[in-house]
């Protein structure tokens, strides 16, 4: 046997959903999980039912995970990384969508996260966790702001 585990790919779909603040500054929902007495923040996605279109499962994950009902706005690209679970190494990709709030509460998330909130989008950057997720965060605000 040579080692090497089996190469495996996967796929996600989430967003930004953002806001403009009462000063008309950018807020973002962030999704923070303790591990080992850490928070990790992240953005929302998941991974799509079957036969689920990418757009459609960004809007439900997200739509789950923070507790509020969206509106799908443009895609601004897509993240991957690799990752290692149960005896195979993942090639994960994962398809983000800008998103309005349309309503609902980020107090009603579900149980997957410890905690949701909105942030704004200068601490966001700081906070995230992952750097690809930081790069895609940072070319959706690029967007929102040359949509103004």
């Amino acid at each position: 046997m040579s080692g090497k585990l089996p190469v495996q790919s996967a796929v996600s779909a989430g967003g930004i959903v953002w806001r403009r603040d009462a000063n008309g500054g950018i807020e973002v929902v962030l999704c923070g999980r303790r591990t080992d007495g850490e928070m990790l923040w992240a953005l929302p996605k998941g991974t799509p039912d079957p036969g689920e279109s990418y757009d459609a499962a960004a809007r439900r994950e997200v739509e789950e995970e923070t507790g509020l009902r969206v509106e799908l706005g443009e895609k601004v690209g897509t993240i991957d990384y690799w990752f290692v679970a149960n005896g195979a190494r993942y090639h994960k990709y994962v398809h983000h969508w800008l998103m309005r709030p349309l309503g609902g509460d980020v107090s009603q998330h579900d149980a997957e996260f410890d905690e949701v909130r909105w942030v704004p989008a200068g601490e966001a950057l700081r906070m995230l966790t992952y750097p690809n997720e930081r790069a895609i965060l940072e070319r959706a605000l690029s967007r929102i702001e040359a949509a103004r």
